[in-house]
């Protein structure tokens, strides 16, 4: 897949060290991924679900933390739209990111 930006990764990293590991890792398992579908996805990242508007929430590192993603598929392209922890997350209408 097609990450448009590792920035955000970059940017929560240097806030929040121990989430930098497994930021790195879903970076690289999305970056060899060839998704087309949700199902492809949850062959990569089993607890990954769908929210909306082409956006995917994403467990990292033992569901401490959020990604939300934009996928689109047709084009294998992902946006990063927000990381936050979980609590951070169930403040957010994560739908509308």
């Amino acid at each position: 897949m097609v990450i448009v930006s590792k920035k955000r990764i970059n940017e929560y990293a240097l806030t929040k060290h121990q989430a930098t590991e497994a930021l790195n890792e879903w970076f690289i398992k999305t970056k060899v991924a060839d998704w087309s579908n949700l199902a492809d996805v949850k062959n990569t990242f089993n607890s990954v679900d769908y929210i909306g508007n082409d956006n995917y929430v994403f467990n990292i590192k033992g569901n401490q933390y959020r990604l939300i993603a934009r996928i689109i598929f047709p084009v294998r392209t992902v946006f990063i739209r927000l990381i936050c922890t979980h609590a951070e997350y169930d403040k957010v209408d994560a739908s509308s990111v």
